[in-house]
């Protein structure tokens, strides 16, 4: 049975970890982030790995430690919307992001990142 048990939790872990666009940080912080549409960004951008890469980056430089799960929607017009979760499974207000004046960009990722970042920041967030 404790066998059955411990295969059953081996195989949960695995397909948690699988279905991440992004690759989980060093230590014991969990986080993942999901690109919706991604296909959508223009290529110029890097795409969704450039995008979850300067999330994660905001965050390691503003709340250090924070895990988090996000899920990023690809909106029409250069808008892009973001759902949140903490390591402890509350959720953050939805963030938007919109570009009027040129297509999403590198620097665009980060000042969304930036503000995803201070959203955890200000939720408290610590590491389960």
């Amino acid at each position: 049975m404790r066998e059955r048990l411990v295969q059953t939790a081996a195989a949960v872990i695995l397909v948690a970890a699988a279905g991440s666009a992004c690759a989980m940080t060093a230590g014991n912080t969990s986080r993942g982030c999901k690109v919706i549409g991604g296909d959508k960004l223009p290529a110029e951008s890097g795409g969704s790995d450039v995008l979850c890469q300067a999330i994660a980056a905001a965050v390691d430089e503003q709340a250090p430690g924070v895990g988090y799960q996000i899920e990023i929607t690809v909106l029409p017009m250069s808008r892009l919307s973001a759902k949140i979760t903490t390591a402890e499974g509350g959720t953050l207000p939805e963030q938007g992001f919109a570009q009027m004046d040129k297509p999403l960009s590198k620097s665009a990722f980060q000042r969304f990142a930036r503000a995803i970042a201070a959203e955890l920041t200000k939720a408290g967030g610590k590491n389960s």
